[in-house]
């Protein structure tokens, strides 16, 4: 390379390199800066109904997760099930074949035989047993059909079986992160009551009374919920129950019958009135048959938030019965304690009864607040 080639090729690097150090470095993006705590005691209750609110979402999620994982679960373990049996039935057939195939060797079969029969030199008799040969043909083709039959349904088995397999598993995956993103919201509460003092947590708890009971106030006055209301035989028996686990606590996930969360509560109420239900609120929301509130009558569930995420067991005279939320127990609220969506009828083949006493409650039974938001009973991460 001559001296002024190596100049220019030295003096192009190093304007290429100045121009590189001059382009500014890429800048990363700015994490998102955590929102402001709420200085007021209505950005206080609204923080907190917006943590739990996203809880419970999550928590609707893992137990309507749960359910579609135990009958995926179940159909896994079916299709196994048949899966060996087909595996069974092709070692049978192959079996089978194999026998077929060395007696035919062997000139021993009993097609073999009547072949020899035709080829000899009395076709008469060989005319006879005509049906004998069309029988041991079918025979072998038969076997050899379904020796290719049972292959192609194991193999069609296998191929189930295996997507079955990722399909539980994908399920179990996405459970566990509902339980965890749960948790992780449950956890926020507590951490933004440990931030509260006395005084404002006491604050926040009066104005969500207050609002409650204005809802409360406004939805009486409107009249839809007049007139005389009385249940089926079915939602008698599912209000007894309810009624029967007034002062239990709310526990996440559970469904009885020491503790409940709000759809443990209505789902079992109804299944001890012989009625079968969904196992969540958003469920129950989406399957069951929706009533007015004009119609809505004891023993109606009546479901809450815009994701219907809470539900309660309608008692008549305005009142419900529920699992209001973690730190709370089974107790009767006003129906407006909640901000309601509208509510479903497990049993829209039911007449309502003629007479009815509604069930007596117990000493106690109104107490407590509607609201709680501390994480007893949050659901553990270490489990599966």
């Amino acid at each position: 390379m001559t001296g002024r080639l190596l100049h220019s090729v030295c003096t192009a690097a190093l304007a290429t390199a100045t121009a590189v150090a001059a382009v500014p470095a890429a800048a990363e993006p700015a994490p998102t800066p955590a929102p402001a705590p709420p200085t007021t005691v209505s950005g206080m209750l609204t923080a907190l109904q917006t943590l739990y609110r996203q809880a419970e979402e999550a928590g609707e999620t893992y137990k309507a997760t749960g359910e579609e994982l135990r009958r995926q679960r179940a159909r896994t373990a079916r299709l196994a099930r048949q899966l060996a049996g087909a595996r069974k039935a092709v070692v049978a057939a192959r079996a089978d074949a194999g026998r077929l195939a060395r007696e035919q060797y062997r000139g021993r079969s009993e097609l073999s035989s009547y072949l020899g029969l035709l080829l000899s030199r009395n076709p008469k008799q060989a005319l006879d047993q005509h049906h004998l040969i069309e029988r041991a043909a079918a025979h072998q083709l038969a076997t050899m059909a379904g020796l290719k039959e049972g292959a192609r349904r194991a193999a069609g088995l296998a191929a189930a079986s295996r997507e079955a397999l990722d399909k539980e598993l994908t399920l179990a995956a996405k459970q566990k992160k509902a339980r965890d993103n749960a948790t992780a919201q449950l956890r926020d509460v507590e951490k933004m009551l440990a931030s509260l003092s006395a005084d404002e947590i006491a604050e926040v708890a009066a104005l969500e009374r207050t609002n409650a009971a204005k809802a409360q106030e406004k939805l009486l006055a409107s009249g839809v919920l007049g007139g005389r209301r009385t249940p089926t035989s079915q939602g008698r028996r599912a209000l007894k129950y309810a009624v029967e686990q007034i002062g239990k606590p709310y526990v996440w996930g559970a469904e009885g019958p020491q503790s409940y969360d709000c759809s443990g509560l209505t789902s079992q109420a109804w299944a001890r009135a012989g009625r079968e239900i969904p196992r969540t609120s958003q469920e129950q929301w989406a399957q069951l048959p929706k009533v007015s509130l004009r119609a809505l009558r004891p023993g109606d569930l009546v479901i809450y938030y815009p994701k219907a995420t809470h539900v309660a067991i309608y008692l008549g005279e305005g009142k419900v019965v529920q699992a209001p939320r973690p730190g709370t127990k089974v107790k009767v609220s006003p129906i407006a304690a909640n901000p309601l969506i509208g509510a479903v009828r497990p049993d829209p083949d039911g007449s309502p009864l003629s007479t009815y006493t509604p069930p007596r409650l117990p000493r106690g039974a109104t107490a407590g607040q509607d609201d709680g938001y501390f994480a007893a009973g949050a659901p553990d991460t270490s489990a599966r």
